[in-house]
C-alpha cells in the first residue's frame, strides 16, 4: 500500500515537471529518441542506443503522467500512445534484424519475428477482447509492455560486451511474449463473456 502511494506521488511530481510539453509531444519525442537509436543499434554502438531507447521508454511513463497532471488524458491520446508503443518495439526489432546475432537453436532472425509476433499478439488479445466485449479488462500475462521494455533495454546493454548474450535475451523475449499472449487468450475465453 505505501508503495502504491509513493509511486502515485512519483507520477505526480513527473507529471508536474515535465508539464511544460503536452502528453503527445512527449511520446513523439519518444518515439524520435528510439529511431536514434536505431542507427546505433545498426552501427553496433549498443551503449548509446541502449541510453537512447531507455530515455525513450522512461518518456512513455512521462507522457501518461503529464497528460493527468495538464488534465488532458483522452481517449485520443491514450489510443496514439498505444499505437506509438507498437512502433516503438517494432522499430527496435527490424533494427536488430541488422545485427549478427549468434544462431541459438534457429536462426536469430527466427526469434526476432517471434518476438515481434509475441508482442503485438499480447496487445491484439487485450484489444480484441476489449472490442469483442468478451472481457472489460485484460492485463493478465506474465510479460507486461514495461516487463519488455526494461529487458530489451537490458538486452541492448547486455550487446555491449556480448552479442551471444544479446540472443539469450531476444529467445526469453520471443518465448515470453507468446506465452503471455496465450495467458491473455486463455483468460478471455474462461472468464469473458458468451
Amino acid at each position: 500500500m505505501l508503495s502504491m502511494k509513493k509511486n502515485d506521488k512519483a507520477r505526480k511530481n513527473i507529471g508536474k515537471s515535465f508539464s511544460f510539453l503536452t502528453a503527445n509531444q512527449w511520446s513523439y519525442i519518444g518515439l524520435i529518441l528510439t529511431m536514434i537509436s536505431v542507427y546505433f543499434i545498426i552501427n553496433q554502438r549498443f551503449l548509446l542506443a541502449a541510453l537512447l531507447f531507455g530515455v525513450g521508454g522512461f518518456l512513455d511513463f512521462v507522457d501518461g503522467a503529464v497528460a493527468r497532471h495538464r488534465k488532458e488524458a483522452t481517449k485520443k491520446g491514450a489510443y496514439l500512445d498505444t499505437i506509438l508503443d507498437r512502433y516503438t518495439e517494432a522499430i527496435i526489432i527490424f533494427a536488430l534484424i541488422f545485427v549478427s546475432i549468434p544462431t541459438l537453436f534457429i536462426d536469430s532472425e527466427i526469434w526476432l519475428f517471434l518476438y515481434l509476433f509475441g508482442s503485438m499478439m499480447t496487445t491484439y488479445a487485450k484489444a480484441a477482447a476489449s472490442e469483442k466485449k468478451i472481457i472489460d479488462e485484460l492485463s493478465v500475462g506474465i510479460l507486461q509492455r514495461q516487463d519488455r521494455i526494461f529487458l530489451l533495454i537490458v538486452a541492448l546493454f547486455s550487446a555491449v560486451f556480448s552479442l551471444a548474450v544479446l540472443g539469450y535475451f531476444i529467445v526469453i523475449l520471443a518465448i515470453l511474449t507468446n506465452i503471455s499472449a496465450l495467458q491473455r487468450i486463455f483468460a478471455a475465453m474462461a472468464k469473458g463473456k458468451k
